[in-house]
């Protein structure tokens, strides 16, 4: 199971070789491009190409010579921040140059943050007198300083090694270690493992956890454009069989013998075999699918979004069904994992998706739920969203998987929307009622204890409307101290279907601060052509309201047009059906949109001079007609005469 290895889509790479003066630097350049040995060698060599077909990955090699002198100590920085990978010499002959890589120069790459992989060459092996186990000398080095790929020793003299110093060099960036195998502890690493296990899965077509001949053959093919003999077949099982039991069955190779394959491959110096496996399946250096493999053709304006289309639904329905294994239609975190355990990592663990649907009181999370967070991923991050998709089995393309909506603006002139998911941004001064408010759409218990919301945060649920029509509604808390720097970005406003404006009804600063507030984001979708329907919540209607509190919201309301403001208790459990008005504002997105008077009178300036425009357009028509007519009659009389 080999071939010739796929090399990331790189086309050239840089190395630069550092090292002590006097320790064959640039006679180790010398002999690798000319195959020759001279002694006379300049102190610092120019920049050094090796051809595309000098190794057989195919990829051209660019050497740069450095010099030790503290005088070049700029230049030399410059040059490893550019670097692909690091050549770090010392000559046999001369002890202290080897203490010095680990005592100044692996600490100076340190220091410069140059986080690349680094070959350790020992170069003049010819002038060395005793023997020694370069092994033993070098393990501790490499276990101290993992940016250390490989160690080698060569002779320019003798042309010894010399091809090898810079094939490791170039292996290292094309085929890296690093992302793939953790050499302390001698095994795959998370990522690697979970990657394979999504390359086993796709490849066992009749989906019985065993790769059997056909299987394997097929998998070979794809991959090493080569067929596996029946007996070299054999003798792959053979040696997974007798190192791992387990890792064949009567139906073919399990998934801890395919893993196991894989980590001897790296441990036998082979790590371009699996290399070129995870780039046949897309992966890139990350083991994250490449951007060319999520291609997303549908381009979308700022006050377009992306959702499900009902194909990908109906996937996610199937999914959550199949990894459900005590089908009590709720995922367990375990079902969870393993239903992730196909992509790098599961991408609800960190904000703004963690804690952002409901769940059972175990923590489960039902359909509803499972799909609320997709609804999300595919609002906030659509590529994110697909690439899920595609890790837990999703094989069709972006334009089956995603839809996008209408503009915006197209829906408030046609008065309706065809949109199934939206998204509410929630205003309001410190300790309105804001957080509690989102936490109720969840579900979750009221509490007393009051945490500022230093960031933003989101929760997404169904809610139902009239004849058992269901909307996902996003929602999107922006603390108070947060909206000058949103209100900056001039299409901050454009994913904003609907904005409510939440105040404490006890507190005439707190209406006063919503006002404001109100004013500022209406002013701002005015400029900037995002407008949306907005809406008032009194919040605490469990308490007392201050005397005018009835009077001046219904002021406000009616000054920027919009409805009248909704009362809810948060503690009581009084919603008043909140957020089924939301989304009806949502859906009507040409009704409660406010406006400032500064708005008022530039449309109605506009609706004047689209008047004017037609009045003029108009009378230029009678007179364009009354010249024709005028035309027509002077030909027909100087006919007759």
């Amino acid at each position: 199971m080999s071939g010739g290895p796929i090399q990331g889509g790189r086309t050239s790479v840089r190395i630069v070789v550092v090292g002590d003066r006097a320790t064959g630097k640039s006679s180790l350049i010398a002999a690798a491009a000319s195959e020759t040995f001279s002694r006379e060698v300049p102190p610092v060599l120019p920049p050094t190409r090796l051809p595309a077909d000098f190794y057989p990955d195919n990829v051209p090699i660019t050497i740069i010579d450095t010099s030790s002198s503290l005088e070049y100590r700029g230049r030399l920085a410059e040059e490893l921040k550019r670097a692909d990978a690091v050549v770090l010499t010392y000559a046999c002959d001369q002890p202290t140059t080897l203490n010095r890589i680990s005592s100044f120069w692996i600490y100076e790459l340190r220091r410069l943050e140059i986080r690349v992989p680094v070959v350790v060459v020992g170069c003049k092996l010819d002038r060395r007198d005793e023997e020694y186990n370069l092994n033993l000398v070098m393990a501790p080095i490499m276990r101290q300083f993992r940016e250390i790929e490989t160690c080698i020793e060569c002779s320019a003299a003798n042309l010894l090694q010399i091809p090898e110093v810079f094939y490791f060099a170039q292996k290292a960036v094309l085929h890296p270690t690093a992302p793939l195998f953790d050499q302390e502890t001698q095994a795959l690493k998370p990522r690697c493992m979970r990657a394979l296990k999504r390359i086993f899965v796709l490849c066992d077509l009749d989906m019985d956890s065993a790769l059997n001949d056909d299987e394997l053959n097929e998998f070979q093919v794809k991959c090493f454009n080569a067929p596996l003999q029946p007996a070299e077949i054999v003798d792959v099982k053979r040696v997974v069989q007798d190192k791992l039991p387990q890792g064949v069955n009567e139906l073919g190779l399990t998934l801890t013998g395919f893993l196991f394959l894989h980590a001897l491959f790296i441990e036998r110096g082979r790590i371009e075999t699996t290399w070129t496996v995870l780039r046949k399946f897309g992966y890139s250096d990350e083991l994250r699918l490449r951007d060319d493999y999520l291609s997303m053709p549908l381009k979308k304006a700022p006050d377009q979004s992306f959702q499900l289309t009902s194909e990908a639904v109906e996937f996610l329905k199937g999914v959550f069904s199949t990894f459900d294994d005590d089908k009590d239609e709720v995922l367990r975190n375990t079902e969870l994992e393993d239903l992730f355990s196909t992509a790098p990592e599961s991408p609800w663990d960190e904000a703004p998706y963690k804690d952002a649907v409901e769940r059972t009181p175990m923590g489960g999370l039902s359909l509803s739920g499972f799909l609320s967070e997709w609804a999300l991923m595919t609002l906030l991050d659509p590529v994110q969203s697909l690439a899920n998709l595609i890790y837990i089995g999703y094989n069709c393309n972006a334009a089956s998987a995603l839809n996008v909506t209408r503009r915006r603006s197209i829906d408030r002139k046609k008065q309706q929307t065809e949109r199934s998911v939206f998204q509410c941004f929630v205003f309001g001064p410190k300790k309105a009622g804001k957080s509690a408010l989102l936490m109720s759409l969840l579900g979750r218990p009221f509490s007393d204890n009051y945490v500022p919301t230093a960031s933003e945060q989101y929760v997404v649920n169904v809610v139902d409307q009239h004849a058992g029509n269901k909307k996902t509604l996003v929602i999107r808390e922006i603390p108070e101290d947060g909206v000058k720097k949103l209100l900056s970005n001039k299409e901050s406003l454009a994913a904003c279907d609907v904005a409510i404006f939440v105040y404490d009804s006890s507190s005439e600063y707190s209406l006063r601060r919503a006002s404001e507030l109100l004013v500022d984001v209406t002013k701002q979708g005015e400029e900037t052509g995002f407008s949306m329907p907005c809406l008032l919540v009194a919040a605490k209607h469990d308490l007392d309201s201050y005397p005018m509190a009835m009077k001046e919201s219904a002021k406000i309301c009616q000054d920027m047009g919009i409805d009248e403001s909704i009362h809810v208790s948060v503690k009581e459990r009084d919603l008043n059906n909140v957020f089924s008005k939301i989304v009806n504002a949502a859906e009507n997105p040409h009704l409660s949109v406010p406006e400032t008077d500064a708005g008022r009178n530039r449309k109605r300036f506009c609706q004047l001079v689209n008047h004017s425009l037609i009045f003029v357009s108009v009378g230029a028509a009678t007179v364009f007609v009354g010249m024709a007519a005028y035309r027509a009659y002077a030909a027909r009389k100087n006919g007759a005469s």
